[in-house]
């Protein structure tokens, strides 16, 4: 199978909602960057009054590493964000597009016509300027506000993107109310439309299908999934809602056994999603950094760490069993 690259959203969507310093969110990307992630979320531009928790954005972006070969990038929702996008010296910029109506006009003000009228303007400042101007497709298959989508309920907002030569997209799955089949459906109605170099899933694990649509996605050919490191994420004006992405190192972890290259080291990986859960006060989720990678030798198995140790007082002799 096609390598994949993981894209991890956890900076922006871990603390769009939970408190952290701005070194917390340095530490985080450059872990992630570290451990061999080449694609990173790492905040938003977007008025500090609604989401307070990101308004440092323009410093993260200062203070991170740059490593060669690494896209560090961002969630907009106008022109005036988009601009702060380039000064940050953001690779790409993805604006915040509901593919629902009624979430449009709550999550951003604006109804789905006027949210791409603002991105037409928008796609005149990013000519040359060296940023990628994308867009997100909130709630592609569904939620959260509505029922489940298929490509038809699309097809009309993607129209309206092609013609305004938007064609990096990204399809979120921001509810959880995807399984396999409605991922092959999606992927293949949007390969039709755009490259799948240009196309991005972003997998939500609000359903407990996250990990299976990754497996999905990656055996139609799919080339960049976003994940969440740890599981993390919210949503500001949603706080108790269990809206986190897909764990990162889970779905490295089921890449890696299914014979499929994401670039990443495991071991720094999980290692980040440890730290991470600590900064979140034990608010992370996933299995492989609680039970440890699956072992690759002999030697792994005496280094790695047992979520549980299979331990009798006493070793029972067969008679006793």
């Amino acid at each position: 199978m096609s390598p994949v690259r993981i894209r991890d959203i956890a900076p922006r969507l871990a603390f769009q909602a939970f408190p952290a310093t701005t070194e917390q969110k340095v530490e985080l990307v450059d872990r992630l960057t570290g451990a061999g992630v080449r694609a990173v979320e790492v905040s938003s531009f977007v008025n500090p009054r609604l989401v307070p928790g990101l308004a440092d954005a323009a410093e993260v972006f200062a203070r991170v590493k740059r490593p060669d070969g690494v896209s560090l990038e961002c969630c907009v929702a106008n022109e005036r964000g988009l601009r702060q996008a380039i000064d940050a010296g953001a690779h790409a910029a993805w604006f915040l597009l509901a593919a629902d109506e009624q979430f449009s006009r709550l999550n951003t003000g604006r109804s789905i016509d006027e949210s791409l009228a603002e991105l037409e303007r928008m796609r005149t400042v990013a000519d040359g300027s060296g940023i990628t101007l994308g867009t997100y497709l909130i709630a592609t298959f569904g939620g959260p506000v509505g029922t489940p989508r298929g490509p038809d309920d699309v097809h009309p907002v993607a129209e309206r993107l092609l013609s305004l030569g938007i064609r990096d997209w990204i399809l979120a799955d921001s509810c959880g109310y995807a399984a396999p089949p409605q991922v092959a459906e999606m992927l293949d109605w949007a390969t039709r439309l755009t490259s799948l170099e240009q196309l991005h899933l972003q997998v939500h694990d609000s359903r407990g299908m996250g990990l299976a649509n990754v497996a999905e996605a990656a055996r139609v050919g799919m080339r960049n999934i976003d994940t969440a490191l740890a599981g993390s994420g919210a949503h500001p004006a949603s706080p108790g809602a269990l809206v986190g992405g897909t764990c990162t190192e889970d779905a490295v972890q089921m890449l890696e056994r299914m014979g499929i290259d994401t670039g990443i080291n495991l071991p720094a990986l999980i290692d980040a999603a440890n730290w991470l859960d600590g900064v979140l006060g034990g608010a992370g989720l996933g299995f492989v950094r609680r039970s440890g990678a699956v072992p690759r030798s002999s030697g792994d198995i005496a280094r790695q760490a047992q979520g549980g140790r299979f331990d009798w007082a006493a070793t029972p002799s067969a008679g006793e069993i």
